[in-house]
C-alpha cells in the first residue's frame, strides 16, 4: 500500500535549486535509506514530507491518517520539562486518562452511603479503564523502559531539565521520544550520530522489528546494510531508487552508471549524425535553391529538439583530497600506557590500563558512552594527569588531534579562508588551492564559519589538522557529519598514511577498512584485539562461548574438590590438616603465577586465552576459599 507519492517535485532555497524533478514512491512497511552528498537535499526532502516545507512545483501526497514522527519536531518550548516528561510526550492522553482514574479512585473511596453516585463513578471508571487498556496504557512504562535502556539513557538523567542537556543528549532523548511514540511514518536524520556501538546495535534490532515505515538519512554504511530494504540516492536534484541495502546499491550503481554512459555515448553519436545530416540538407537547399531540403532539415531539427537527452553520468565525481603526509618520522615506540589509574570523585574511569602503540599502528578505540575514551585522549594530550601510572610518548612525536565537537572561533563571522590562513600561515592563493582539495571552491571560501554545515566544518578542521603534517593522529569520531564519499576518501588516505593512528569511532564500516587492531575500553580495563571490527565481534562470540563452557564446568570441579577434601572418619585430624595446607599452598602458587601473567603488557592480545585464564583464576580463587573454610573448621 502506497504511503508517500512524490511526483516531479521542485524546491528552491532562495535562488538555489535543491530538488529538480524528483519522483519517488514509498510503500507501507518499507525501511528506506536516503543517501547523497552533503547539501544534495536529503533534509529538505524530510522537511517536505513532514510538512515543514511546501514544494515549489510538483505534487506530494501522503496517505490520510498517517502519523509522522520527525526528530526536529521536538518543540524548543519543552526546555522547561524534565527529560522524563519529554519522553512521555507521546503518552499525554494516556497519562491524562491515568490521572483521571486515580482521581476517581479517591472519590470512590470517599463516597459512602450514596449508591447512585458510586455507581456513576464506577461506570465512568470502567469506561476510562477500557480506553486505557485498549490504547496500551498498561504497556506504557514497559515501552519507555525498553527504549531508555536500549539507547542507554542514564536513569539519573530522567529527572534533569531538558534544557540542561547537551546538543547530543537532546538529540538522543528526541530519538527516544519518537521510538516510544511509534508513529506510522518515522523520519530519522543521522540517528546513530550520538549513540555508542551498543546503542546502535539495539536501534538496528528495534527498527528491523518496527511495523511502521522508516525513512532514514544516514551515512553509516554498516547500519544501512543491516536495516534498510531500499536505498534512495538524491543526485543532481533527482531520486534514484535501488531495492536493496547499501552493499547491493554500490554494485547496482556501478552497473547503472556504465549502462547510462554507454547509452549516453550511443545517443551522442546519433545526435552528431542528425546534426551533420541537417547541415548537409541545408547546404543542398542553398545550392539547388530547393525548399524541399530546407523542410526536411527543419523537420529533423524538430525531432532533435524533442529528443529526451540522456545526462552524461559522472563516472569520477569530485571527492575530498585529504593530503595526509607526515613531516618527520617518529621513533618506533610511539605511546606506552603503564598501570594508568584515573578517577573523578568516587568514580573510577581507568583502572590499571596497560597498552602500547608502535610506529605505523592503526588502532580503533571503542567502548560505551562514558567508559573513558575521551578521558584517555586527554591523558595522552596532557590535558589531564593520571592519578597513578605513566603515559609516555615516544621520541620525535608530532601530535595531531581532532576533537569530536569543536566549536568554531569566537569571531563567528570569520570566513573559511580567514580561519584556514590564520591556522596554516599561507598566502591567499596557496590557501585557496589547498581548500579546493577539501571541496571549498570559488565563493565557498568566503562563507562565514558560523554558516557551515556539520560536514563542511569537519572538512575545514581536517584541512587545518593535516596541513601540520603530524605523525601521530588522535581522531575523535572523525566521520561524524561527513557524507559517504568523504568517508571513503578519508579511509583511503588513512590506509596510505605511514604514521600512527588512534581513532575513537562507532562507524563500523570505517573501522573495518582502517583498523588493524581494536582496543575495547570496558569497566576501566583496556583489552586489545588483533584485526578489524568484524574480527573483534567474532572473537567476542568465541569468548562468550568459551565462558559458557567454563561456567558449566566450574560447579562440577568445585563439587569434586569438596568431596576430595571432606574429612573422613578414618583419617586423623593432623593428616587432614597437612593435606589442606598442601592444597592451599599449591592453589596460592598457581594464583601467583596467573597474577604475574596479568601484569604482562600484552596479556590480553589473545582474547580467547585471556578469557579462559580469567575463568581459571576465578575457579582457583573459589577453590582456595573452600580450602580456607575447611582449614578454619579443622582448627575449631
Amino acid at each position: 500500500m502506497m504511503i508517500i507519492s512524490c511526483q516531479h517535485i521542485k524546491k528552491y532555497h532562495g535562488a538555489q535549486l535543491v530538488l529538480e524533478d524528483l519522483t519517488l514512491e514509498i510503500r507501507q512497511g518499507e525501511r528506506v535509506g536516503l543517501i547523497g552528498r552533503n547539501g544534495c537535499g536529503k533534509s529538505t526532502l524530510l522537511q517536505l514530507i513532514s510538512g515543514q516545507l511546501n514544494p515549489d512545483e510538483g505534487q506530494l501526497a501522503i496517505r490520510k491518517g498517517t502519523q509522522i514522527g520527525y526528530l526536529s519536531q521536538i518543540p524548543q518550548e519543552q526546555d522547561e520539562f524534565t527529560v522524563y516528561e519529554v519522553l512521555a510526550l507521546g503518552f499525554q492522553m494516556l497519562i491524562a486518562c491515568r490521572d483521571q482514574m486515580a482521581e476517581l479512585e479517591i472519590q470512590m473511596a470517599e463516597s459512602t452511603g450514596h449508591e447512585q453516585h458510586l455507581e456513576r463513578l464506577l461506570k465512568k471508571y470502567a469506561e476510562l479503564q477500557e480506553s486505557y487498556e485498549i490504547s496500551g496504557g498498561y504497556e506504557m512504562d514497559a515501552r519507555m523502559n525498553q527504549v531508555i535502556q536500549g539507547l542507554r539513557i542514564p536513569v539519573e538523567q530522567l529527572t534533569r531539565r531538558f534544557a540542561s542537556l547537551s546538543g547530543g543528549e537532546k538529540t538522543k532523548v528526541g530519538l527516544a521520544t519518537l521510538l516510544i511514540e511509534r508513529p506510522t511514518l518515522l523520519l530519522l536524520d543521522e540517528p546513530t550520530n550520538h549513540l555508542d556501538l551498543a546503542g546502535v546495535e539495539w536501534l538496528e534490532t528495534y527498527l528491523n522489528n518496527y511495523e511502521g515505515t522508516c525513512i532514514i538519512v544516514s551515512h553509516d554504511r554498516y547500519f544501512l546494510d543491516r536495516v534498510v530494504t531500499k536505498i534512495v540516492e538524491i543526485e543532481d536534484g533527482e531520486a534514484f531508487v535501488y531495492h536493496t541495502n547499501y552493499s547491493g546499491y554500490s554494485l547496482e550503481k556501478d552497473e547503472r552508471l556504465l549502462l547510462q554512459f554507454a547509452s549516453y555515448q550511443e545517443q551522442q553519436k546519433k545526435i552528431k549524425q542528425m546534426k551533420e545530416t541537417i547541415k548537409r540538407l541545408e547546404e543542398w537547399g542553398r545550392i539547388g535553391d530547393n525548399g524541399k531540403f530546407f523542410r526536411r532539415a527543419a523537420s529533423m531539427q524538430k525531432a532533435l529538439d524533442r529528443m529526451e537527452k540522456i545526462k552524461r553520468p559522472d563516472l569520477d565525481p569530485r571527492a575530498v583530497d585529504f593530503e595526509l603526509k607526515q613531516g618527520d618520522r617518529s621513533g618506533q615506540k610511539v605511546l606506552k600506557l603503564e598501570e594508568v589509574q584515573k578517577c573523578f570523585g568516587d568514580k573510577r574511569i581507568l583502572n590499571g590500563v596497560e597498552q602500547s602503540l608502535q610506529y605505523g599502528d592503526k588502532v580503533a578505540l571503542i567502548g560505551s558512552n562514558g567508559s573513558g575514551k575521551s578521558t584517555l585522549f586527554k591523558l595522552i594530550l596532557g590535558e589531564e594527569s593520571c592519578d597513578s601510572g605513566n603515559v609516555t610518548l615516544g621520541s620525535r612525536i608530532e601530535l595531531g588531534y581532532l576533537a569530536q565537537e569543536e566549536k568554531p572561533p569566537e569571531d563567528r563571522k570569520k570566513t573559511v579562508l580567514q580561519v584556514f590562513r590564520e591556522e596554516a600561515g599561507l598566502e591567499e592563493g596557496e590557501a585557496r588551492g589547498k581548500l579546493a582539495g577539501y571541496l571549498f571552491y570559488g565563493g565557498d571560501v568566503f562563507k562565514a564559519v558560523n554558516l557551515l554545515s556539520g560536514g563542511e566544518w569537519t572538512r575545514l578542521r581536517l584541512a587545518i589538522l593535516l596541513h601540520k603534517q603530524p605523525n601521530l593522529l588522535l581522531l575523535d569520531e572523525p566521520t561524524n557529519h561527513l557524507d559517504i564519499s568523504s568517508r571513503e576518501a578519508l579511509e583511503a588516505a588513512l590506509e596510505e598514511f605511514p604514521g600512527t593512528v588512534l581513532v575513537i569511532s562507532h562507524d563500523r564500516y570505517f573501522i573495518n577498512r582502517m583498523a588493524k587492531r581494536v582496543w575495547e575500553l570496558q569497566k576501566g580495563k583496556l583489552i586489545g584485539y588483533l584485526g578489524n571490527y568484524d574480527d573483534f565481534r567474532e572473537k567476542q562470540k568465541q569468548l562468550e562461548s568459551s565462558r559458557e563452557l567454563i561456567e558449566i564446568a566450574i560447579p562440577k570441579k568445585q563439587k569434586t574438590v569438596i568431596e576430595v577434601h571432606k574429612p573422613k572418619s578414618n583419617l586423623s585430624v593432623e593428616r587432614n590438616r597437612a593435606r589442606l595446607e598442601q592444597s592451599i599452598a599449591a592453589a596460592e602458587q598457581q594464583l601467583a603465577e596467573l597474577d604475574a601473567f596479568f601484569q604482562t603488557p600484552n596479556c590480553a592480545d589473545d582474547v580467547i586465552n585471556y578469557g579462559q585464564t580469567v575463568s581459571r583464576w576465578e575457579a582457583l580463587k573459589a577453590e582456595l576459599e573452600l580450602f580456607y573454610n575447611q582449614w578454619i573448621e579443622q582448627e575449631k
